[in-house]
């Protein structure tokens, strides 16, 4: 048993549904989840953890209507922009992962000034996975070290899991590993989501839509995790010391 995870990651769903139950456009519900990660971002900070990542747009989200998609882009956006003084205030150094290059100009724009701005920020790393996915991290990762193979800076048989794990996005950004996954809105996937990361990661998942989850219900999930024995492999009394 322990105490709150360092790193949390976080599949959002449910916005739009949430928005489709009450008879609003399904953007109404993106509006009202953006609220969501205010106040997530804020608990976070208060419960002191290490790390933070939401997956705000995965590399399939692309196929969404083209409408949907453009408010979306304005939606993150606006999110950068309105919340650049709480981030710099607060000591939060905001990264992201993913295919940032997809991302159109007016969103790169103020992304990447706030990465540099709050590069040296320390009290919470907050990770956006904006046009994201694990599978294609994983290729990228294949390719960043088949390049040094082809360089000769590296041996095939050099490749372990330290290796490839640090040549993944999360690793390059120094994240730390994926403690805790939680989903909401009632599914039970990981949906392409930090998938090397999530290889020994506490999985949530609460029937509650993003746009309605709070910090009470982000409470919950972290209380749940508290009372969950990590064995990675182990049996319960070597990890509990019992001989």
């Amino acid at each position: 048993m322990g105490g709150d995870p360092r790193h949390v990651g976080i599949i959002m769903d449910g916005n739009g549904r949430w928005a489709e139950d009450r008879g609003l456009p399904r953007i109404e519900g993106h509006r009202r989840g953006a609220d969501s990660v205010r106040d997530i971002v804020r608990y976070a900070r208060e419960r002191e953890l290490a790390a933070l990542t939401l997956y705000a747009f995965s590399e399939q989200n692309w196929a969404r209507p083209v409408d949907e998609v453009a408010a979306l882009m304005d939606l993150l956006r606006d999110y950068l922009t309105s919340e650049r003084a709480e981030i710099m205030d607060h000591d939060i150094r905001l990264v992201s992962v993913g295919a940032i290059d997809r991302l159109p100009q007016t969103v790169r724009e103020p992304l990447d000034a706030l990465v540099r701005d709050s590069a040296e920020n320390r009290h919470l790393t907050l990770c956006l996975a904006l046009s994201y996915g694990g599978q294609e991290s994983l290729v990228e990762a294949a390719r960043c070290l088949g390049s040094e193979i082809e360089a000769g800076r590296l041996r095939a048989e050099q490749i372990d899991l330290p290796r490839l794990a640090a040549a993944l996005q999360t690793g390059r950004l120094g994240l730390p590993p994926l403690d805790l996954v939680v989903r909401t809105s009632g599914e039970q996937r990981l949906s392409n989501f930090l998938l090397w990361e999530s290889a020994y990661a506490e999985l949530y998942f609460t029937d509650v839509p993003w746009p309605a989850f709070r910090r009470e219900h982000f409470a919950l999930a972290l209380d749940d995790y508290a009372q969950r024995q990590r064995r990675y492999g182990l049996t319960g009394a070597q990890v509990g010391g019992i001989e």
